[in-house]
């Protein structure tokens, strides 16, 4: 009898985050809050959402209902800190609130989690529970709304906090960590600018695929992350020529939440490597990072599991377009699909496909780029292994 491969013999799935998601998603969080006997939600949130109106529709959501708004925290910064964390803990605890709403994109989603953190156990010190697993037991009831497409944070156990002092990111990994909720509602989207449209999607878009192509994948976290590239590869550019396109916006939003089941249960690999040290360097935004690298590292990766990145090319340019394709030659396709794509989303919003592009990064940063990544956690799960001369070769061949 054929025997498994060594680790493939065992995996773990988990994802129990409800998923509220349709036209209408938003009316339906009082009757969720209510079951969890929560009755002052506190709202945690930023100013370019209060600027872009979309309270209102939480606001109007909550409207007649026993439920109380007893507090908005409006003051999350693009990148949280602990200092912000501290600051809406003591808004929650001052106001007696029960519960959080988040609304907003991944830096009002960590922060959130870790007010809940605070709030839930306790004092101000949040760095003792960094770290995986040093949360031991259920927190507060904790509801996550979207305003972008791209993190997937609404269904993962993860937050990443800076501390300002040290200059430093702070992990922080727990099952506990994950939303009661992710509520999936279009108009929490319709607002996105095209170039933030573009950088959250292919963010999500990388999710799925280094989710699918890594060393941790599983049959579950394929088929959640092959749904993903599905949803992004038929919708991205629709909503770019339409951004009042509301069911796109539904379908982008759901691919997001996808993805992001998906790497929270099997990681994420070289991009991402490459693309944190790049942020951090050059304070570049982390979805371009991905767009920036992801075929040129598909491409580094290619020869120890093309069969993988060629399976992509059926969610990615549909039956028609895998099955007239020769098996050898589906992943170079797969792989020059993913160039396709960026130059449609380049010709619509100037969203950069190289580092020389960009206008913010120099040749001479690469080795420090590089060295970065060397230690940045998911490049241990790539499929192949990178010394420095590899991701040299690959920071080169995204140059220009």
């Amino acid at each position: 009898m054929k025997q498994p491969a060594p680790g493939k013999s065992f995996y773990e799935f988990y994802c129990p985050v409800k998923i509220i998601a349709g036209f209408s998603a938003l009316e339906h969080v009082p009757f969720e809050l209510g079951m969890l006997q929560a009755r002052r939600p506190m709202v945690i949130t930023d100013k370019g959402v209060i600027a872009a109106g979309l309270m209102k529709h939480v606001e109007n959501a909550l409207a007649g209902t026993d439920l109380t708004l007893a507090a908005v925290f409006d003051d999350v910064p693009p990148d949280s800190s602990l200092e912000t964390v501290r600051e809406a803990a003591c808004l929650y605890r001052a106001n007696q609130c029960d519960a959080i709403l988040a609304v907003g994109g991944g830096s009002v989603i960590d922060t959130s989690k870790g007010v809940n953190i605070l709030v839930s156990e306790g004092g101000d010190d949040l760095e003792k529970f960094s770290g995986a697993h040093h949360l031991k037991r259920p927190l507060k009831p904790l509801f996550v709304i979207p305003t972008t497409a791209g993190t997937g944070s609404e269904a993962t156990m993860v937050a990443v906090i800076s501390d300002k002092q040290k200059g430093v990111k702070i992990p922080f990994t727990s099952y506990f960590l994950m939303p009661n909720a992710a509520v999936l509602d279009p108009r929490m989207t319709m607002t996105m600018p095209p170039h933030i449209t573009a950088m959250t999607a292919m963010d999500a878009m990388t999710h799925a695929i280094e989710s699918y192509t890594g060393m941790a994948q599983n049959p579950l976290s394929e088929a959640f992350a092959s749904r993903a590239i599905r949803k992004i590869s038929e919708n991205l550019l629709k909503v770019m020529d339409n951004p009042a396109d509301a069911e796109g916006r539904l379908a982008l939003a759901q691919a997001s939440t996808l993805a992001g089941v998906a790497f929270s249960n099997s990681m994420v690999g070289l991009v991402h490597a490459l693309g944190h040290s790049l942020g951090a360097l050059c304070h570049l935004p982390h979805g371009l990072c991905m767009s920036l690298f992801m075929p040129y590292v598909m491409d580094y990766n290619k020869d120890v599991n093309a069969e993988k990145v060629a399976e992509l090319l059926l969610p990615l340019c549909g039956p028609e377009v895998y099955a007239a394709t020769p098996k050898e030659q589906r992943a170079d396709k797969a792989i020059a699909h993913i160039r396709w794509l960026r130059d449609e989303l380049h010709a619509r919003c100037k969203l950069p496909r190289t580092l020389l592009e960009t206008g913010k990064v120099s040749e001479e940063q690469l080795p420090a780029i590089a060295e970065m990544a060397l230690n940045d956690g998911p490049i241990i799960f790539n499929p192949k292994e990178a010394d420095l001369e590899d991701l040299l070769h690959v920071l080169r061949a995204a140059w220009q």
